[in-house]
């Protein structure tokens, strides 16, 4: 989910976008970076780890059934996205399959 009204926080991360720097700071909040946090709480008492989502990588695509089966909604590994690499599948023989 998105923060559209950020609250008061510190965030500790290794990098910022401009942005959202921008709308931590604007809203009295500090941005940190780890050796930071380690001087303030070295054990790490009232902190909480965030981590985004794993299944975001690109790869996570051609994960799945194959593609081509019916109801996939797996990516084929292709060479390029052009006229020739697989565009057609299922639609003339030349293509992997007729339908």
């Amino acid at each position: 989910k998105r923060l559209y009204e950020v609250p008061k926080l510190s965030v500790c991360a290794m990098r910022f976008t401009e942005t959202a720097r921008a709308s931590i700071l604007k809203a009295g909040g500090e941005c940190l970076t780890f050796d930071k946090l380690a001087m303030r709480s070295p054990l790490g008492k009232g902190t909480v780890l965030l981590r985004g989502p794993v299944k975001a990588r690109e790869s996570e695509r051609h994960f799945g059934k194959a593609p081509g089966v019916p109801h996939s909604k797996t990516a084929p590994h292709v060479r390029a996205k052009g006229r020739k690499f697989e565009k057609a599948r299922g639609k003339r023989s030349s293509r992997g399959y007729k339908a």
